[in-house]
């Protein structure tokens, strides 16, 4: 994998789209154009103290002359979400990369089904922009508390017209989503897409079991938790020197590369956005522990993320 470009951009626009929501948009100062985004794309946001967060792009894929996302205030998150609404107005110049994408829309498809709970909906709302200018059969399910904290919803109306399905949890009148509604044997050439809370995808999952393979495709935002996993030693083979690297219980392969002098491109740390995968063999006997929510199950047969997942007993990397 190759470093990602990252380009110094100003932000031109700064407005509140829900409460504890803020849109952003970003443009260069001399370039007329940007990368273009595929729907589905995020980009990395460096923060001055070095740290680098991933935001979906959810304006239109097609307008490559600026990029927008929408940030939720997370009180008590890690951080990045609370710089973005304190420090950035308009004028604010941001290191941002290069769009990467890991929640593409199927080529091919024949009917696409969007499924986006709250925050999540940014994503989303990319993939809905693209489709409907395309013509392509799509209905988006948009579930949120209310109108009133539903980001982005007036431009998805827009959009989608009476594609658009707005589920409510709460009022005097809530309309919950039923991810059972989903028809557990869709129409050959069905694509389902869901981001949002863990609670909803979850859900999704579970009620599009029976799918077929390849056809079921989610975007997480936080890291996997799981509190039981415990952290074995294992070694870390390097297909290109013959090297074999020790990586201690309580340090991840990324780290250990990185002491050995291998620069490998990475962003978030914690398997959320897949910078740092790359391929993967691993001996008989041995495993691979995937512990991100950035790959999918068909990628993790040959790929794997260092920042987090490791293995028991050898795993050659392909560096």
């Amino acid at each position: 994998m190759t470093p990602r470009l990252i380009m110094k951009l100003e932000v031109s626009a700064v407005a509140d789209a829900a409460p504890g929501v803020r849109v952003l948009t970003f443009r260069h100062r001399l370039r007329p154009t940007l990368p273009k985004p595929e729907p589905g794309a995020h980009v990395d946001l460096h923060l001055p103290d070095g740290r680098v967060r991933q935001y979906s792009l959810c304006g239109d894929p097609a307008d490559a002359t600026r990029y927008t996302i929408a940030v939720k205030l997370e009180p008590e998150g890690r951080g990045g979400s609370r710089w973005v609404h304190q420090q950035l107005q308009p004028g604010a110049v941001v290191p941002v990369s290069a769009p990467r994408n890991n929640f593409r829309l199927a080529e091919g498809a024949r009917q696409h089904v969007l499924v986006a709970g709250g925050i999540g909906i940014t994503p989303i709302a990319a993939m809905a922009r693209h489709l409907a200018r395309c013509g392509e059969a799509f209905e988006l399910h948009y579930c949120v508390r209310d109108e009133a904290s539903a980001p982005l919803l007036p431009e998805l109306r827009a959009a989608c017209g009476t594609r658009l399905h707005l589920w409510r949890s709460g009022g005097d009148v809530p309309s919950r989503f039923d991810p059972h509604r989903l028809s557990p044997l869709p129409q050959p050439g069905t694509h389902l897409y869901c981001c949002g809370p863990h609670r909803l995808v979850d859900a999704v999952l579970a009620a599009s079991a029976g799918w077929p393979a390849g056809s079921v495709h989610v975007e997480h935002f936080a890291p996997l938790y799981d509190a039981g996993f415990v952290p074995e030693a294992f070694q870390l083979g390097i297909a290109s020197t013959g090297a074999t690297l020790e990586v201690p219980a309580g340090r991840s392969a990324l780290d250990v590369l990185r002491e050995h002098g291998f620069m490998h491109p990475s962003s978030c740390g914690i398997g959320v956005c897949g910078a740092c995968e790359c391929g993967y063999r691993v001996a008989d006997g041995s495993t691979v522990i995937h512990r991100d929510v950035a790959i999918d199950d068909t990628a993790r047969v040959h790929r794997m993320t260092p920042c987090v997942s490791r293995a028991r007993g050898r795993v050659l990397l392909d560096l």
